[in-house]
């Protein structure tokens, strides 16, 4: 089974969720790597230095900012790491951590949404930029953006789960609070009296 490092009172699916985030978005970078490197994974009209800054730079920041989802179900993600200028030490705001991955996740919804309307409405493509020639190409290209889909339903999802775990709607073992129908003891088998008609 797969260890996870989050705290106490995370709901196992929510710590599954974030560190699945960073894995989720490896495969695009790998391919936007490998297209500036010159690997054959797409054709580039107009190569030059420009072009391959913006990739490796859009890289880095997806990355960086998928791997920024850990910090719902770390301890950095409650009280600011110590080596930090200004802000090391002091607690994080339950709602600006909150409000901030909710707005990430719209905006990952918003794009997904745009480039989805821009693939089936044609748009771009006799332009300038980045194609595809043939289907090995094309299928690679799915099979390393594919998994971006899940990427903003993942970090709302955590989001919620870590709002609700700062604010106290979940107990120490990650379930709701007031929810009898589970042993102290057990994780995930109901009680027996909750199996008996009243």
């Amino acid at each position: 089974m797969m260890k996870t490092n989050a705290l106490p009172g995370t709901p196992r699916w929510a710590a599954l969720a974030a560190h699945a985030v960073p894995l989720i978005v490896i495969p695009s970078g790998i391919w936007r790597i490998a297209l500036t490197l010159g690997a054959p994974v797409a054709e580039v009209d107009d190569p030059g230095l420009g072009q391959d800054v913006y990739q490796i730079v859009l890289t880095v920041v997806a990355e960086l900012l998928a791997f920024l989802t850990l910090g719902l179900v770390r301890s950095w993600g409650e009280v600011f790491p110590r080596r930090l200028p200004f802000v090391g030490g002091r607690p994080v705001s339950t709602r600006g951590a909150t409000t901030a991955a909710l707005w990430g996740a719209f905006g990952l919804f918003a794009l997904v949404g745009w480039f989805t309307y821009a693939a089936y409405a044609g748009l771009g493509r006799n332009s300038v930029g980045t194609h595809t020639d043939g289907p090995v190409q094309q299928v690679l290209l799915h099979v390393c953006y594919l998994p971006l889909l899940a990427w903003g339903p993942l970090l709302a999802a955590v989001a919620v789960a870590y709002h609700r775990r700062r604010t106290g709607r979940y107990d120490s073992t990650g379930r709701r609070d007031g929810d009898s129908r589970y042993d102290e003891g057990r994780t995930g088998r109901p009680a027996a009296s909750s199996c008996v008609e009243k």
